[in-house]
């Protein structure tokens, strides 16, 4: 049984003429290119420990099996705005599970993007722990109630924005990375 005990946040960018070469670049910008990346759906294990990006790297080893969640979009065209954004959401107990979201979007900036992750993210958590709520009202009123629940105490994103080059396709990734 594989449940990861720690966690990090990593982001990247890739600028190339080539669409996977630029995604090769936006891992090597994030610094997990050495990786055998497997992506995995979203749910943030119980009791797992959000580690600083330099702490996870080092605990991490080249061509090692790694499972992470990735938000992930290219584009080749001039000038285009793209983004990716993982968000999390944490339960006010952290003996149970936690909810993450990826998200990726165009001509947004990066805190609409992020603030969009971690509604996501905050929603889906709120509505498994059982948080009544109206669907209807804007992230921050829904945020009040999910804090004011006492259920859904956090939530966080990272997300990464750049513009479309001429003649290159852009990459952006944005990752919650697992550590067993």
């Amino acid at each position: 049984m594989i449940v990861p005990q720690k966690a990090f946040l990593t982001r990247g960018v890739g600028f190339h003429k080539n669409e996977l070469q630029s995604y090769e670049l936006a891992l090597r910008d994030a610094r997990i290119e050495k990786q055998n990346i497997v992506s995995v759906s979203s749910i943030f294990p119980p009791n797992c420990e959000i580690i600083s990006l330099e702490e996870g790297l080092s605990l991490l080893m080249p061509g090692q099996i790694t499972f992470c969640v990735m938000a992930r979009l290219s584009t080749n065209e001039y000038g285009r705005i793209i983004g990716a954004s993982v968000g999390i959401a944490f339960p006010s107990d952290r003996n149970q599970y936690g909810y993450i979201s990826e998200y990726h979007s165009y001509g947004k900036e990066e805190m609409e993007l992020g603030d969009f992750a971690e509604d996501l993210a905050s929603t889906m958590l709120a509505t498994t722990l059982g948080v009544e709520f109206d669907p209807d009202k804007d992230y921050d009123e829904r945020r009040e109630i999910y804090q004011m629940s006492g259920k859904v105490v956090e939530s966080l994103s990272f997300p990464c924005v750049t513009k479309g080059k001429k003649g290159c396709y852009a990459t952006v990734i944005s990752c919650v990375v697992f550590i067993e």
